[in-house]
C-alpha cells in the first residue's frame, strides 16, 4: 500500500524547511488532489490454495476437487471471485490457479471457499462453465482477508464443514482442511523514483514569481484523469526542482501506459493556475532523462468551437530515473509489526442522559446500537485482526466517577490499575457498564487522553518493538483544551501513533476540522514547534446511505499512510 508523494505525507521527507507556510501549501495541494479524485492506493494478492483430507465421494476412484472462492457483502450476499482447475484423483489438492484480489484494509474483506467433486462427465468442460448444483459438495470454509496477510507467513488453514456449519462454528463436522496462502503482486513493490525539474516558467503571480508544483495523473478509460502523485510546492521559482516523486507501477499499470503531468501555480484560494501539461508514460520518461533533452508543456486552449494546444516555451526535464524496490504495509506485517487499537469515549453531559431515548449514550433494548457503539464496532473489527494477543486499552472521559471528582482520562473498566479490555466486545462490556456507573459531566478535554496514549506509544519505542498504535475519540461536541490538545498532538507526531476523531450527534464541528491537517494548515504549538507529521484525521459520523463508502472506512483508508510515512521518514525497515 505504498505511496508517491514526494512530502513527509507520502512518506519519503519532510518538505523543504521546517515553516508552517511551507506545510500549508502542500497540505492544501493534498486537498486539491483528493477534490479531484485521489484516493488511497489498494494492493493486489494472489491466494494459493490447498486442501488435505477431503471426503472420498467416489466409488471406484478417489475425488475430483474443484475450489470455488468467493466474496461475501455485509448483507450476505455473495461474489464469485474464481475458481480453480480441476484436481483428478486427489484427497490432498494442490490446485496451481492462482486467485487475484485487491486487499482494502479499511474494509472487512469476508471470503467463502466451497470445494467440489467435480463428477467425471464434466472434465471436459471448462471449470467457468461447470453447474455447481450439478457437482457433489465437499465442504466449506469463511474467513477475512485480514486474518490471511497478517499472519507472519501469510498463510491460514481452515476446517472444511457442511454449508449451514460454517456459520454456527460449535462442534462442527470436519470434512477436511483447507490452506489459504496469500502472496503480494511484485507490482506493488516496483516504484519508479523520479526527480523532475522545469525551466521558463511563466510568471502566474502579479507581485512575485508563480509557486508551482506538479500533478501526475493516469488517463482511464473515457479519457478521464485520476491524479497518482504530486511533487511539493516551491515557492516563488520559474526554474523549479523538485524532490523525488516515488511511482508505484501498479498505480500506473505499466511503464507504456500514458500520464498526464501538470504544472500548477499554487494559490491558497485552492484555485490553482494551469501553467502547462505533457502527456508521456514512463517509457517516455525514462528516454528524456537519457536523452538530457526537455519537453515543452503545453495548454489547451479554445478558439471558438475549434480546440487546439498551444505549445509553450517552459519545459520539463527529467534529472533522475530510477527503478526501485519499496517495503509495503504487508512487509511489515510479514515482519512481525502489529497495529494495536486504543478508544477513548466521550461522557460529557451533552450527550443527554443515557436513560433517555434521545441520548446519544441511549443502550436500545432491542439491540439496535448508538452512534458510539457503532463506531466502536466498525473500526474495531477492522483493526482486530492485526493485534495478536487483542487487548486494547479503553478510557472515558468527561464524567464523575462515583465519589470522586470529574475525571479526563479514566478507565473504562472501572480498575485503577490497568485500562486494557479483552476484545472488542470487552469495549463493548465496559461501555456499557461505565454508563451506570459514572455521571456524565464535561468539560471537553482531549489533552489528557492523548497523553495517555502517547506514553502507551513511546514505551513500544524504549522496548524496541514493531508496533504501532491508534486511538480511536469518539465525541460528540468541540474541545474547550483546543491549545492543549495542539500541544499534545505535536509532541505525539514523533511517536508510532495515529489518531481518528469521530464525531457524533448533530453539533457543528468545523472548529474541530483545525486538528486535522488534510484541511491545510499543520499544527503548531504553544512554543512554536510544528508537527513533524499529520496524526490525526476527523470526520463527524454520519449515516451511510445505499451505495455510499462508510464514514468509518474513508477514515481507515488513511491509515496505512500514516504507518508508512512514520515508518519510512525514520528508516525502519520491516524485520525480515
Amino acid at each position: 500500500m505504498g505511496n508517491c508523494c514526494s512530502d513527509d505525507g507520502g512518506g519519503r521527507s519532510a518538505v523543504g524547511g521546517t515553516s508552517a507556510s511551507q506545510h500549508d501549501h502542500n497540505d492544501a495541494v493534498n486537498l486539491f488532489l483528493k477534490s479531484r479524485g485521489y484516493r488511497g492506493l489498494f494492493v493486489q494478492i494472489e491466494l494459493s490454495l490447498s486442501a488435505s483430507n477431503l471426503r472420498d465421494r467416489d466409488v471406484l476412484s478417489k475425488s475430483d476437487p474443484m475450489a470455488v472462492v468467493y466474496t461475501k457483502s455485509k448483507d450476505g450476499a455473495l461474489e464469485e471471485l474464481g475458481r480453480t482447475e480441476v484436481v483428478l484423483n486427489s484427497l490432498n489438492p494442490m490446485w496451481f490457479t492462482k486467485l487475484i484480489i485487491n486487499y482494502q484494509f479499511e474494509v472487512v474483506q469476508t471470503l467463502v471457499f466451497r470445494v467440489y467433486d467435480v463428477d467425471t462427465q464434466f472434465h471436459n468442460v471448462d471449470v467457468k462453465m461447470l453447474k455447481l448444483d450439478e457437482q457433489q459438495f465437499l465442504g466449506e470454509a469463511t474467513c477475512s482477508l485480514s486474518e490471511i496477510v497478517s499472519k507472519s507467513n501469510r498463510s491460514l488453514t481452515l476446517d472444511l464443514v457442511h454449508r449451514e456449519e460454517s456459520i454456527k462454528s460449535t462442534r462442527s463436522q470436519n470434512l477436511g482442511e483447507l490452506t489459504v496462502h496469500a502472496e503480494e503482486l511484485s507490482s506493488s513493490k516496483i516504484a519508479m523514483e523520479i526527480i523532475f525539474r522545469c525551466s521558463d516558467l511563466e510568471y502566474k503571480d502579479l507581485f512575485s514569481r508563480s509557486d508551482p508544483f506538479l500533478v501526475i495523473s493516469k488517463i482511464v478509460e473515457g479519457g478521464i484523469s485520476i491524479p497518482i502523485c504530486k511533487t511539493e510546492v516551491i515557492k516563488n521559482d520559474l526554474k523549479p526542482k523538485w524532490k523525488s516523486v516515488f511511482l508505484n507501477i501498479q498505480q500506473v499499470g505499466s511503464k507504456d501506459n500514458p500520464l498526464t503531468i501538470e504544472c500548477f501555480n499554487f494559490n491558497s484560494n485552492g484555485k490553482h493556475d494551469l501553467i502547462g501539461k505533457i502527456q508521456k508514460s514512463l517509457a517516455d520518461l525514462e528516454k528524456l532523462h537519457s536523452s538530457g533533452q526537455g519537453e515543452n508543456f503545453f495548454l489547451p486552449t479554445a478558439v471558438g468551437n475549434n480546440h487546439h494546444n498551444k505549445v509553450l516555451k517552459s519545459q520539463l526535464f527529467v534529472e533522475y530515473f530510477s527503478e526501485t524496490v519499496e517495503h509495503t504495509f504487508l512487509d511489515y506485517l510479514a515482519g512481525g509489526c502489529e497495529l494495536n487499537f486504543m478508544v477513548a469515549i466521550d461522557f460529557t453531559a451533552s450527550n443527554g442522559n443515557p436513560r433517555l431515548p434521545d441520548s446519544l449514550h441511549y443502550i436500545d433494548p432491542s439491540g439496535r446500537p448508538n452512534a458510539y457503539q457503532r463506531a466502536i464496532l466498525e473500526v474495531g473489527e477492522v483493526l482486530q485482526f492485526y493485534d495478536s494477543d487483542k487487548r486494547f486499552p479503553a478510557w472515558g472521559f468527561g464524567a464523575r466517577p462515583i465519589d470522586g471528582p470529574v475525571s479526563h482520562c479514566f478507565n473504562l473498566n472501572g480498575s485503577s490499575n490497568y485500562c486494557e479490555v479483552d476484545g472488542i466486545q470487552g469495549i463493548m462490556m465496559a461501555y456499557t457498564s461505565a454508563l451506570f456507573n459514572v455521571s456524565l459531566a464535561g468539560p471537553t478535554l482531549f489533552g489528557p487522553v492523548i497523553t495517555s496514549a502517547a506514553q502507551i506509544a513511546s514505551q513500544s519505542l524504549i522496548n524496541g518493538r514493531q508496533k504501532y498504535y491508534v486511538l480511536l475519540i469518539i465525541t460528540d461536541g468541540v474541545i474547550t483544551d483546543l491549545q492543549e490538545t495542539k500541544d499534545a498532538l505535536v509532541k505525539a507526531s514523533d511517536l508510532p501513533l495515529s489518531i481518528f476523531i469521530l464525531g457524533v450527534g448533530g453539533a457543528d464541528f468545523k472548529e474541530m476540522e483545525v486538528l486535522d491537517a488534510d484541511k491545510g494548515e499543520r499544527l503548531e504549538s504553544s512554543n512554536g514547534r510544528v508537527a513533524s507529521r499529520d496524526i490525526v484525521q476527523f470526520v463527524p459520523f454520519r449515516d451511510v446511505h445505499s451505495g455510499e463508502i462508510s464514514v468509518v472506512q474513508a477514515l481507515l483508508a488513511e491509515l496505512p499512510t500514516h504507518f508508512l510515512t512514520y515508518m519510512r521518514t525514520r528508516n525502519i525497515l520491516p524485520n525480515s
